[in-house]
């Protein structure tokens, strides 16, 4: 006789004359015992159970919504959302960056209408990264990470008072204390051309020493307040999503 797998037991019953195999009884049993539970614990379905719903609320395509009353618990008919009723209010569309109705808010506007990817606050970190960056690199003399920031026109202007400086053997050293500001204050877009102009207020100390290393500008003790207006622009069109200086200025 072949012994069962898994090297279990079985009996004999002389009467029926067939083998008993124990382990199918046990098994047997405990598909009865789980079964019970099972329905002990999930209870059984009598036909008025509420249907299943969203966590989230929203209807079935088509359906009407419905929501639960908060005090009664009484389901109240309510028809479906109107297409578009959960987008943001133009009002608030560019709230904390520009003013609703104002110059630069439709200029913001025109932006969007050609990058509909466009994120003004995304795009001020941004600014502020590229702002502490290009003021360093300027003040290093390195040219190849200014040429990458800066439009050909700023890149050349840039380019020739490093060479001023080189001329006059001297060297400007920088450093950031902190930038208070960055704040959006122009937007525009013509053709394929997005500008956007940012305000910077930030605190540095800046020197600049000859060969011999005495101060020629700046003071190395003092930290100065310093308020930039730069213009950055792109072409909308363009898969390259970086913006390059444009434009800079000073204010008091």
């Amino acid at each position: 006789m072949i012994p069962p797998l898994g090297g279990g037991h079985r009996t004999e019953n002389s009467e029926s004359g067939y083998d008993v195999d124990i382990y199918t009884i046990i098994f047997l049993a405990l598909a009865v015992f789980i079964f019970l539970r099972l329905r002990n614990v999930l209870g059984q379905r009598t036909g008025s159970e509420r249907p299943p719903f969203d966590r989230m609320g929203s209807p079935l395509p088509g359906a009407p919504d419905k929501r639960v009353g908060p005090v009664t618990g009484t389901v109240i008919d309510q028809p479906p959302p109107l297409p578009g009723a959960d987008a943001v209010p133009d009002a608030d569309r560019w709230k904390g960056v520009a003013e609703p109705g104002s110059e630069l808010a439709a200029g913001l506007d025109a932006v969007a209408a050609q990058d509909g990817s466009f994120d003004p606050k995304h795009f001020l970190t941004g600014a502020r990264s590229a702002y502490e960056m290009i003021v360093l690199a300027f003040a290093n003399g390195d040219r190849r990470a200014l040429k990458d920031l800066l439009s050909p026109d700023v890149f050349d202007s840039f380019d020739a008072a490093i060479k001023a400086r080189e001329k006059n053997e001297q060297k400007t050293e920088t450093r950031f204390v902190a930038i208070d500001k960055a704040e959006l204050v122009g937007a525009e877009a013509r053709n394929r051309t997005a500008q956007l102009t940012v305000r910077f207020v930030s605190e540095m100390i800046s020197v600049t020493r000859d060969k011999a290393g005495a101060v020629v500008d700046g003071n190395p003790e003092k930290v100065t307040d310093i308020t930039d207006v730069w213009t950055f622009a792109r072409d909308t069109g363009s898969r390259d999503p970086n913006w390059k200086l444009v434009g800079t200025g000073s204010a008091q």
